[in-house]
């Protein structure tokens, strides 16, 4: 029989060996993180660096973004290197080119190059917006993701268990003239690049064309492991996020490039935003799109990525209000427990990727 003196010092026990609720923002660095959309074009280890310092693992990525397959082979011997010098940070994502996609031997030519990447490690394959908004037919309209010719390519994903990292489309400020944009990240990617600001391009398909392609494809095959990139194109309100995530059950989606987006909804719908993710956490993956091409110093490379990553920490973890150059208005962090910032900044990576 228990002696009721013992009592207060028994729940003195189990109240120190239970972990608290919520994480602090000092305990950044004690967590283990993992940034899943990153882009590192270089040999210098600048950028793993800093992710062994502030405790993440990576997922480098390949991305078509040359439209060439010479592009794309360069880029994986990038992915390759950083990934046999530090195993431990990085997981390897390919890619494959839409070069030559009317010769009659780019699909066997496709199936081949990505088979020989899978050999080497390649956990999946990332499909880029050039798919919907570049490639054109023969009679000069744009080539869609539920294309028939594709079929062959994600039957041998199904058949390879690999994932399908998705960039399809565009956020949906994209078809906006710059001055409606929601966000300065928005703002400043298109002004800089003209050649994807649809709202200049009219004749082109539009967003939500780009989104039925997609859906399209994974109702095509819904066995495919697929992962939306930048939020699945759906970044500009959660409930439409939410209820695609609902429509597709097995899909996941990352946060590159995105935070702006949920930022800007955080102003006016905090408690909508949180909401959520705290009921999807274990669906969502967090991620930044940074990368690495010799742009800046190592040293100025490491302190945009903590400032990055730490700003990030700080919204999910803390209710503090916070100030950020992606949007002009204040807003405040949503505070999340910390088993839906675990799975958001781990659990479902290290399912997804092998993380240990």
């Amino acid at each position: 029989m228990f002696n009721i003196a013992y009592w207060p010092l028994m729940w003195l026990c189990l109240a120190l060996s239970t972990p608290p609720s919520y994480y602090a923002v000092d305990d950044y660095a004690s967590v283990k993180k993992a940034d899943v959309h990153v882009h590192i074009r270089t040999q210098r280890p600048a950028f793993v660096h800093q992710a062994q310092k502030d405790n993440f693992q990576l997922v480098n990525i390949v991305v078509d973004g040359a439209g060439t397959w010479r592009g794309v082979r360069d880029q994986w011997k990038y992915v390759k290197f950083q990934e046999e010098n530090f195993p431990k940070e990085y997981a390897p994502v390919t890619a494959f080119s839409v070069e030559d996609f009317h010769e009659p031997d780019w699909t066997e030519k496709t199936i081949a190059w990505l088979d020989s990447c899978f050999a080497q490690g390649a956990l999946g394959i990332k499909v880029w917006k050039n798919i919907g908004m570049v490639l054109k037919d023969k009679d000069g309209s744009n080539v869609m993701l539920d294309d028939d010719r594709f079929d062959p390519i994600f039957e041998h994903l199904i058949e390879q268990n690999k994932l399908v990292v998705g960039h399809l489309g565009e956020p949906l400020n994209c078809w906006l003239p710059l001055e409606e944009m929601s966000t300065n990240n928005d703002r400043n990617y298109f002004s800089r690049n003209p050649q994807y600001h649809m709202y200049k391009h009219p004749d082109l398909p539009s967003y939500q064309d780009q989104m039925d392609a997609r859906n399209r494809r994974l109702d095509k095959h819904p066995e495919l492991k697929f992962m939306g990139a930048h939020m699945a194109s759906i970044e500009w309100n959660v409930d439409t996020l939410a209820a695609w995530l609902d429509k597709y059950p097995d899909a996941t989606i990352d946060l590159a490039a995105r935070m702006g987006q949920v930022f800007h909804q955080t102003i006016s719908n905090r408690e909508g935003v949180r909401d959520f993710f705290m009921k999807y956490s274990h669906r969502i993956m967090y991620a930044t799109d940074a990368g690495d091409a010799l742009t800046n110093t190592p040293e100025e490379l490491g302190e945009d990525l903590h400032d990055t990553w730490m700003r990030d920490w700080t919204y999910f973890v803390s209710d503090q209000e916070m100030s950020s150059d992606l949007v002009n208005e204040s807003f405040m962090g949503i505070h999340l427990p910390r088993e839906a910032v675990d799975n958001i900044f781990y659990n479902t990576s290290r399912d997804f990727f092998g993380f240990e």
